[in-house]
């Protein structure tokens, strides 16, 4: 009985707040990894970005930040883009977004090819547009040269006809192909890779500006998929057929997969806007509450179980996500603050088996990875890059009996050994003082990283300048993340620091740990 009150009064100790010596409280959390099985993987290019179609004048809340950052208008030439683009050396690019069903490709017997204009009864305001070859290809050959995995969201509407007349219209008929055989066989036919072809944004369920019945769109996918098996017959390597890149609705999803079959659809894409307005007054308390965070953990347990149901041979994906909807929160999106609700839900997805997560947007609104006038990089562009860099494709199970202020998400670490930690501490008072624990102690000669670990390891910390977590300045291990003056992608250094003492997560900072020495037999199996 002795040593039963002996260990709870040390649990209890263990777990109790105590002030610091710089006035912030301290809590004191043993992490525990799992390191036997992985519960989740990703794909190697889980972190993806999108590239919208926007023009300058879409405005929202009284303001219009989108400038000249649509696929249409990007000023290709900026050195800085290629830049940030082949840092992570094979980045995803989703070419898609809202306007995505009203782009015609000119191509075959397209011959008038107008750009988007306001229009009032329009589908979001705007009047169909259009994609020129030649631009196509001078965006294809940044792609290509800076080595994108790309991902073309097709027009889903062609062919059909309104039903009614409700502010998302039902739109009935099937979809008509033809141009989008033009444009995927002219893409063929100037040797043009494609990763994957999507069907469509934003039309399934309750739709948003317009929507489409699922059965009708699982008839629609099978006709993409005959057309993508013919056009590609010659090649060594089939593109992925994706779909259908809108918000969940499981009765809508249930339908359309059953109508669509076995072996149609390789991926099915979900949208995330979980914050809500970008105009909403507390979006910036949000970002650091545990509990907003959490509101995407049914939706993703749902889809994950959905497709272990109706369709296993698929993998999910996020195909979209910015936070905060219409264009993002100024002076919230593009800073510091944002990467809490960025990186926790790359881990919360991972966690749920998606493969892909599509981050709303590469450049453009407040939510964009690069600064929409000048394309440097803003803090979550890092954010993005590192993880994409350290956190391997296999996800391990992590727990704490802590505060929920303390997110902690575990991946094998790429290509190198051991494990890489994400923690996220959301708290603005609290220092979280950790020692990470194998839940199996296998090898208690060298696993229990707290016990015996040897190796030093590497401790990436992510603070906002000047302790602003509105700044628009990311500081790595205190060095601001700035170009450098050639222009280039600044080096992600880590710090390295002895093995056996506790990791220090301080109030509104985030931390990548890569522990060397952490022998999970998942990951020891995945090599």
């Amino acid at each position: 009985m002795g040593l039963k009150l002996l260990l709870l009064s040390l649990l209890l100790c263990f777990s109790a707040l105590t002030p610091s010596a710089n006035g912030n409280d301290e809590e004191h959390v043993t992490v525990t990894v799992k390191g036997v099985l992985s519960v989740g993987s990703t794909d190697e290019n889980f972190i993806c970005a999108t590239m919208d179609w926007w023009p300058p004048n879409k405005c929202d809340y009284n303001q219009c930040p989108w400038g000249l950052a649509s696929v249409l208008n990007l000023d290709l030439s900026n050195p800085v883009l290629p830049k940030a683009l082949k840092a992570f050396g094979d980045l995803r690019i989703r070419v898609g977004g809202s306007l995505q069903d009203q782009v015609t490709y000119k191509v075959g017997s397209v011959k008038s090819c107008p750009g988007f204009k306001k229009k009032k009864d329009g589908m979001f305001g705007f009047s169909t547009g259009c994609l020129h070859m030649d631009r196509w290809d001078q965006v294809y050959d940044l792609f290509n040269k800076s080595s994108v995995k790309v991902t073309f969201g097709l027009n889903a509407l062609v062919g059909r006809e309104k039903v009614n007349n409700e502010s998302n219209a039902l739109w009935g008929g099937a979809w008509d192909p033809s141009n989008a055989r033009d444009f995927i066989d002219y893409t063929i036919s100037k040797g043009q890779v494609i990763d994957s072809w999507e069907l469509g944004n934003e039309l399934c369920g309750e739709g948003v500006s317009a929507r489409v019945e699922g059965k009708q769109y699982g008839q629609d996918m099978i006709v993409l998929r005959s057309l993508i098996d013919q056009l590609y017959a010659n090649s060594t390597k089939l593109p992925k057929v994706l779909a259908p890149g809108g918000f969940w609705d499981e009765k809508w999803f249930d339908e359309f997969l059953q109508v669509a079959g076995p072996n149609v659809v390789d991926g099915i894409t979900h949208h995330f806007y979980n914050l809500g307005s970008g105009a909403d007054p507390n979006l910036l308390s949000k970002m650091q509450d545990p509990y907003v965070l959490d509101n995407v953990l049914e939706t993703l347990n749902q889809v994950k179980l959905t497709l272990r149901s109706y369709a296993p041979w698929t993998d999910a994906w996020v195909g979209e996500a910015g936070g905060a909807y219409n264009s993002g929160g100024k002076n919230v999106s593009h800073s510091f603050v944002n990467s809490f609700w960025y990186l926790d839900q790359l881990g919360q997805a991972s966690s749920f088996d998606h493969k892909v997560y599509c981050r709303q947007s590469l450049i453009g609104g407040n939510y964009g990875l690069l600064n929409t006038t000048t394309m440097v990089p803003n803090p979550d562009y890092y954010s993005a890059l590192l993880w994409h860099r350290l956190m391997g494709t296999r996800v391990l199970s992590t727990v704490h009996g802590g505060s929920p202020n303390l997110r902690t998400y575990t991946h094998c670490s790429k290509n190198e050994t051991g494990i890489t930690m994400l923690f996220i501490n959301l708290s603005n008072s609290t220092t979280f003082k950790v020692n990470i624990n194998e839940d199996l102690n296998i090898y208690p000669a060298t696993v229990g990283f707290q016990i015996a670990g040897t190796e030093q390891r590497e401790e990436y910390h992510l603070t906002a300048k000047d302790g602003d977590i509105q700044s628009h300045t990311m500081e790595l291990n205190g060095v601001p993340l700035e170009l450098t003056d050639s222009g280039e992608i600044p080096p992600l250094n880590p710090i390295y620091v002895g093995a056996s003492s506790p990791i220090n997560i301080d109030p509104s900072t985030i931390a990548f740990i890569r522990v060397m020495d952490f022998r999970a037999p998942a990951c020891e199996s995945a090599q």
